[in-house]
């Protein structure tokens, strides 16, 4: 079985879009309504980040995949995650900051807000956009799914 990254997040955060811009094909993104496995990729709707009750689900998908990506979105002011989420996976975590090309982005905060879940990973700054931090982000993984 192929090592995949599992990518999580709340709704809107732009994980689809993510996604999108690490295969590099162009399409639109799409709201997730389920997981979605796609080559190294396991994408998971928002809502399973954002409800305590599909914690577990999230848990048992980890098992499947080599690391877990968590999503946060640079132009809100909450983390979805609670402290130290990424300590019940396990595999190793890594953070990405979305749309940090927003008029409204606050990079520093959103790394600070992912910092209370996940303490000690790397945190990538991304632009689904114009395509800032996506190549480094993609080394990264691609490292860990080989």
């Amino acid at each position: 079985m192929k090592k995949k990254i599992m990518i999580i997040g709340a709704v809107g955060t732009g994980k689809s879009s993510l996604v999108q811009a690490l295969f590099g094909d162009g399409k639109k993104a799409v709201k997730t309504q389920s997981l979605v496995y796609r080559d190294w990729i396991i994408d998971t709707p928002g809502e399973y980040s954002e409800n305590p009750l599909y914690y577990r689900s999230l848990m048992a998908t980890s098992h499947e995949a080599a690391a877990v990506l968590m999503v946060q979105d640079s132009t809100r002011d909450r983390n979805y995650f609670p402290p130290g989420f990424a300590g019940g996976f396990p595999i190793p975590a890594l953070g990405a900051v979305t749309k940090i090309d927003h008029p409204q982005a606050n990079v520093q905060r959103a790394v600070s807000l992912l910092r209370q879940s996940l303490p000690e990973a790397d945190i990538f700054p991304t632009s689904s956009e114009n395509g800032t931090g996506i190549e480094e982000l993609l080394v990264k993984l691609r490292t860990l799914v080989n």
